[in-house]
């Protein structure tokens, strides 16, 4: 008979244990299907894929999901990119520079403002602004590679006061401070080529100037025109030579414009002049261009929060005022409409393809410049009707 020692008995005797309970278990495991996606149903969901992947690369910024989110596999770095901070839905200027930058197949990453970024993010996701994304002329759908919370009222998360960590509104939200933003941008996408600052925020803005507030006044110029300033700071070391930066301003930094109150008149004064002086520095040091164009009017979400007016107050430019709920912005518009050299609706795209030129290129010997697109009105000297015999 064989001897067979007792360390062969027990390794014989602890394997067949192992198959036994592998066998048992064996029912309860799935594969994750899930996660199984075959080249043809890439092809054929491609756009809920990418929206998918656009989507994940946000949530990051959420505290519930880890940071080994994956980002979109089809970026390569050194993609041509543009930062747009400051866009809040698909009506406003910010908007249509992307959509006119997408014609140049330039990639988009959004800036949104915590306090509507989860809103924001429900109509992307739910396919809200499909129709939005894409230009009727060339069919091409804008190319959004990645949308993040940005608060420009904070240079670094140091910044950040509590009662905006704990603020409802700021919810699971993290990294949304400007710096936060810049590191984020160069960890996943490298260096980009544009920056957009389509921020406007004054919390008194409903108020004349005259009964601003201090504190009021300087959160103007804090959110409207120093953040030009934080944006350039902390972008310009992740920005190529031969970069361009693009503010939005407004006329009623250089014309009296009643009902634009809060010290936002002040803070765009203040973006102009520091356009001037950001070019000259990030010319020299970095070769990157810095300029600011002066748009009309347009109801975009920013601009609807600005006043209601009493409609019996405002027909003395002889302007057709029998609307509900007329505010700053309508009568602004009409008033455009009325009396610019071109009578025509002014458009985001028309603005965004001002910017486009700016921000590419093609621009290349422009800088420090205050570019107006209001369809002329900055050259009236008021309404000519008044100059008309009755």
């Amino acid at each position: 008979m064989v001897k067979i020692k007792t360390p062969f008995l027990l390794f014989v005797a602890l394997g067949a244990m192992c198959v036994k309970c592998l066998l048992k278990n064996s029912v309860n495991i799935k594969p994750h299907y899930n996660f199984i996606v075959s080249e043809k149903n890439i092809i054929k969901n491609n756009n809920l894929l990418k929206r998918k992947v656009a989507t994940k690369n946000v949530r990051v910024h959420n505290k519930t999901i880890p940071d080994k989110t994956p980002v979109d596999t089809s970026f390569e770095k050194g993609e041509d990119i543009c930062f747009i901070a400051g866009v809040g839905d698909s009506n406003g200027y910010g908007w249509g520079i992307a959509k006119e930058l997408s014609k140049k197949n330039v990639k988009i990453i959004f800036g949104v403002w915590p306090p509507v970024y989860n809103i924001f993010m429900k109509s992307y996701e739910s396919g809200r602004f499909d129709k939005d994304m894409i230009d009727e002329e060339t069919k091409k759908k804008m190319n959004i590679l990645d949308i993040i919370p940005l608060d420009a009222s904070f240079d670094t998360f140091n910044n950040v006061d509590e009662d905006t960590k704990n603020n409802k509104r700021y919810a699971n939200l993290t990294n949304y401070s400007i710096e936060d933003a810049a590191n984020y941008i160069h960890k996943k996408y490298g260096k980009i080529s544009k920056l957009v600052h389509a921020i406007a925020n004054g919390r008194e803005v409903q108020k004349p100037l005259i009964d601003t507030s201090r504190d009021g006044y300087l959160d103007a110029l804090s959110k409207s025109s120093y953040s030009l300033i934080s944006l350039c700071k902390h972008f310009c070391k992740i920005m190529e030579p031969g970069s361009s930066i693009v503010s939005l301003t407004y006329l009623a930094s250089q014309k009296v414009v009643p009902g634009y109150g809060g010290g936002m008149s002040s803070a765009k004064a203040a973006l102009e002049s520091d356009t001037r002086v950001l070019a000259y520095h990030l010319g020299r040091e970095y070769k990157i261009r810095v300029n600011t164009i002066s748009a009309g009017p347009l109801k975009s979400r920013a601009a609807s929060a600005i006043n209601k007016i009493d409609p019996t107050k405002t027909n003395k430019a002889g302007i057709a005022t029998d609307k509900e709920n007329y505010s700053f912005i309508d009568y602004a518009i009409d008033y455009s409409e009325k009396y610019a050299p071109l009578k025509q609706k002014l458009l985001a795209t028309d603005v965004g393809s001002v910017a486009s030129f700016l921000l590419s290129k093609d621009s290349r010997a422009v800088t420090g410049q205050t570019i107006y697109v209001d369809n002329g009105l900055n050259i009236m000297f008021g309404p000519d009707d008044l100059f008309q015999d009755d």
